[in-house]
C-alpha cells in the first residue's frame, strides 16, 4: 500500500509537470522566435562587465563585445574587482583604445556581494545618457548580432528587462551528464514562458541581461538588491514590477567556462543552492524529500515493486525521460540521458546538502575566495 500511494503521488506530480507547468519542458521560449522588427532609432547602449580573476576568459568575452554589429552608440564597462591575474591588462589589449573603459573597482563594501558592487560601481559610472544597460558577465562570449536582438526586442514589446539564459559549455563528460539538467531544473523552477506573461513571477539569467536604465533606477537601482546571491532572478522579480520582461534561451550567447569535472560543477551549484531554499532547515529537509520523490522513487518502484506501484513508477519515470528530451536536443546530447534524470538529480540534492553544509561552516557562495552567503541572508 505504501510503495502504491508513493508511486501514485509521484505519477501525479510528474503529470502536473508536465500538462500544467507552464510547458517549461517544452523549451519554447527562445531568442529565434518571433523575432521583432527593429527601431527606427538605435538608443544608446552601455555594457557593464564585472570581472574578477577572468584573465582565461577575458579575451574572449571582450572581443565579442566589441565586435557587436550594433547600429547606435554602444560603449563597453569593465569593473576590475581586485583581479590578481592580470585580467585587465588583458580586456584592455583586447578592446583596443575606443569605446572601451576600464575601471578599477573600490574595496568591496560592507553589505553587498562583490558582483552586484561590481555592477553598482559601473551603472555609476555610465550615468544617466544611456537608455539600456546591458549586464554580461566576464565568461560570456556573444554572436556579433546579439545586442542589435535584445534591443529590438525591448524596444518592440516595452520591456524593463529582455533577458537570454547563455548556452553553457557542454563538452566534457562532466558537463554532458550534468549541463543540461541544470537549465531543466531552472526552467522547472521558473518557467519561461510563465516569466514572460504579465501576471507571472519575475526571474532572469545573469550572464546576458539589457535592462531600462530608467526602470532600474525607479526601483532604487541595484542597490535594491545588493545582498541577493541568486542576483539575476532577484533583479528580474525587482524589474517585473515596473513592466513586462522577457527570457529566454538562445545559442548566441554562450559560456566560455570550463566546467571540467563534477566537482568544478558541484561548487557552482552549492554555490546558492541553499541560498534558493532562504538558508531554512526546514525547507532543506521538505526539498531533499520531494527530491526523493519525483526522482528517486519512479527508478526504485519500476524495478523492485510490483503491480500498480511498479506500472506507476515506471511512467511516472518514462515522463521525466520524455520531459528532458527538447533539453537534451537544445545541447545536442543523447536522448539517453532522459533515462539517467534520477541519477542526475541526485547529484544535485547532494549539492544542495553541500551547500547547507558550507553555509553552516561559514563558507556558503563562495567565489573567486570570497565566502558571500552570510553577507546575503
Amino acid at each position: 500500500m505504501i510503495a502504491l500511494i508513493v508511486g501514485g503521488l509521484s505519477l501525479t506530480i510528474w503529470l502536473g509537470l508536465v500538462f500544467a507547468h507552464g510547458g517549461f519542458w517544452l523549451a519554447r521560449e527562445r531568442d529565434t522566435n518571433r523575432a521583432p522588427s527593429e527601431p527606427a532609432d538605435w538608443p544608446e547602449v552601455i555594457a557593464i562587465v564585472p570581472a574578477r580573476d577572468e584573465a582565461d576568459v577575458i579575451a574572449r568575452a571582450i572581443g565579442s563585445l566589441r565586435a557587436q554589429d550594433y547600429p547606435g552608440r554602444f560603449r563597453i564597462i569593465l569593473v576590475d574587482d581586485s583581479s590578481s591575474d592580470g585580467t585587465a591588462g588583458i580586456a584592455s589589449a583586447t578592446a583596443g583604445p575606443h569605446l572601451f573603459e576600464v575601471m578599477a573597482g573600490q574595496p568591496l563594501a560592507s553589505g553587498w556581494t562583490g558582483k552586484l558592487w561590481a555592477v553598482a560601481q559601473g551603472i555609476e559610472h555610465a550615468g544617466a545618457a544611456p537608455r539600456y544597460l546591458w549586464l554580461t558577465d566576464a565568461d560570456i562570449e556573444h554572436d556579433a548580432d546579439t545586442l542589435r536582438t535584445l534591443v529590438a526586442r525591448g524596444e518592440a514589446g516595452g520591456l524593463t528587462l529582455v533577458s537570454l539564459m547563455a548556452e553553457l559549455r557542454c563538452t566534457s563528460m562532466a558537463e554532458r551528464a550534468l549541463i543540461p539538467a541544470f537549465v531543466f531544473f531552472f526552467q522547472m523552477l521558473y518557467p519561461f514562458a510563465r516569466v514572460n506573461r504579465p501576471n507571472g513571477p519575475g526571474a532572469a539569467a545573469g550572464g546576458c541581461m539589457l535592462v531600462r536604465r530608467d526602470a532600474l533606477a525607479a526601483a532604487g537601482g541595484i542597490a535594491a538588491i545588493r545582498t541577493a546571491l541568486i542576483d539575476d532572478c532577484t533583479l528580474g522579480a525587482l524589474l517585473k514590477e515596473r513592466g513586462p520582461i522577457w527570457l529566454g534561451l538562445t545559442h548566441r550567447s554562450r559560456s566560455i567556462r570550463a566546467y571540467d569535472d563534477a566537482g568544478v560543477i558541484a561548487a557552482m551549484i552549492s554555490r546558492s543552492a541553499y541560498a534558493q531554499l532562504g538558508y531554512s532547515p526546514l525547507l532543506l529537509i521538505g526539498t531533499l524529500i520531494g527530491l526523493a520523490l519525483v526522482y528517486g522513487a519512479p527508478p526504485i518502484l519500476a524495478f523492485a515493486g510490483s503491480g500498480w506501484a511498479q506500472l506507476a513508477g515506471a511512467s511516472a519515470w518514462a515522463l521525466m525521460a520524455v520531459a528532458f528530451q527538447p533539453m537534451l536536443r537544445f545541447y545536442r546530447r543523447s536522448p539517453l540521458w532522459g533515462v539517467a534524470l534520477p541519477l542526475i538529480a541526485a547529484f544535485y540534492a547532494g549539492c544542495t546538502l553541500l551547500s547547507a553544509w558550507q553555509h553552516m561552516r561559514g563558507r556558503g557562495g563562495m567565489w573567486k575566495g570570497r565566502a558571500q552567503a552570510s553577507e546575503a541572508r
